[in-house]
């Protein structure tokens, strides 16, 4: 008799916490699994705002994925996948297909752009180690050109990030702290460099606590970080933005952080989404397919306390793997599913060296201790996923 066939489709997160609680849990030939990611490597996309300013290395944040993955157990498919074909029960990939009996989705997200004009077209985004070490790079450009330019050209040292939600505030953190090492380095004055910080909201990080917010606002805005809150970007042009009634802020370096949605492959494939995003069951499957579950950034999941979404957070998409493995594994031994509820323990931000703001169990944090508990947080994830061995190699060991 033929084993069942569970294949996962990406090694963010949720997908490879998946397969990592699957190789724990299920029997000696109990299922065939399969794992599909376009790179060898899963990496912390929470930690991709440090390589984007420059204040970490950008392999600090990839972990391969051979060394999580039991060979034995797992079979590893470094492949881009192309569609789905859920009535077929297929994947198709750049280089070939897959069949399945079952499948977890675990594609990540793409920027939201909103609508706005040129944004795709000019402006970067945090989303993947390539796409950071492009930003690095064309920042330091940007400052070494400065000097060689025959007019003072204050734009190639202006930096605007649009979004004041996590991903902004910890990258404009880190750019406060790089900054002024760039400017050592490439002769430039300080105060001629502007980090700009633009959100559509009437505050940063929208729905946070509003003390940790005024915190952080204080402390960034004394590093020399500029706000622009209330304030829509119409347009992203190739000399910078547009905001407002027309008014035009020159940059070379503009960042989107403004918003995710799930991969439009999901959406592509014939699966019902909202804003690429699968509205799952309690269990994680699809509303349309009993045989297909989904985690991380490409799910929809309802707080039903006050009837809306949850964030798509690291932090939710490492839980639900732990439930989708149980679930996927009891189909197979033909028992009852579990319900997912997220437990949200708390949230910690980085505002860069040394500092953070953050909530855990309704507790609030500031500065140092805030900067190490999130060691604490990132440490444990590692932890979880590859042991002991896993933290040493990559984990963030000096707290303070």
């Amino acid at each position: 008799m033929s084993r069942p066939k569970i294949a996962i489709l990406g090694a963010g997160y949720g997908g490879i916490m998946t397969a990592v609680r699957l190789q724990k849990e299920m029997g000696a030939n109990e299922a065939e699994v399969t794992l599909v990611n376009k790179h060898n490597y899963h990496y912390q996309t929470t930690w991709l705002h440090e390589p984007a300013a420059g204040t970490m290395h950008h392999d600090k944040t990839r972990i391969m994925i051979d060394e999580v993955i039991d060979n034995n157990k797992i079979n590893f498919v470094q492949d881009t996948v192309v569609e789905i074909k859920p009535e077929e029960k297929r994947v198709i990939l750049e280089n070939g297909e897959l069949t399945y009996d079952y499948l977890v989705i675990g594609l990540g997200f793409e920027p939201a752009t909103f609508g706005i004009k040129g944004l795709k077209e000019n402006a970067f985004s945090i989303r993947s180690v390539n796409s950071v070490r492009k930003i690095k790079e064309h920042i330091e450009y940007q400052f070494a050109s400065y000097n060689n330019e025959p007019e003072e050209r204050n734009d190639l040292i202006t930096i605007i990030v649009g979004g004041a939600g996590f991903t902004g505030i910890e990258f404009v953190g880190e750019l406060a702290e790089r900054v002024p090492e760039l400017c050592e380095e490439f002769d430039i004055d300080r105060s001629k460099v502007r980090i700009i910080n633009i959100e559509a909201s009437p505050t940063l990080l929208p729905g946070f606590d509003e003390e940790l917010v005024e915190y952080a606002q204080n402390l960034l805005e004394r590093k020399g970080v500029e706000f622009k809150t209330s304030t829509m970007i119409k347009e992203v042009t190739e000399d910078g933005v547009i905001i407002g009634e027309g008014e035009e802020i020159k940059a070379a370096t503009v960042v989107w952080t403004g918003g995710v949605q799930g991969n439009s492959i999901v959406a592509n494939s014939g699966f019902e989404t909202n804003r690429g995003r699968v509205p799952v069951r309690d269990d994680q499957r699809t509303p349309d397919y009993d045989n297909v579950f989904v985690v991380g950034d490409c799910a929809l999941l309802i707080n039903k306390e006050i009837d809306r979404p949850y964030p798509p957070t690291a932090q939710i998409a490492i839980q639900a793997a732990h439930v989708v493995s149980k679930n996927v594994l009891a189909m197979i031994r033909g028992k009852e599913l579990e319900s997912f509820t997220p437990d949200i323990k708390g949230t910690v931000a980085s505002l860069g060296r040394g500092e953070a703001i953050g909530k855990v169990y309704n507790k609030k944090l500031y500065g140092a201790t805030a900067s190490a508990m999130k060691k604490i947080i990132d440490n444990r994830y590692l932890l979880m996923l590859g042991g002991p061995g896993l933290v040493w190699k990559k984990g963030k060991l000096k707290l303070f």
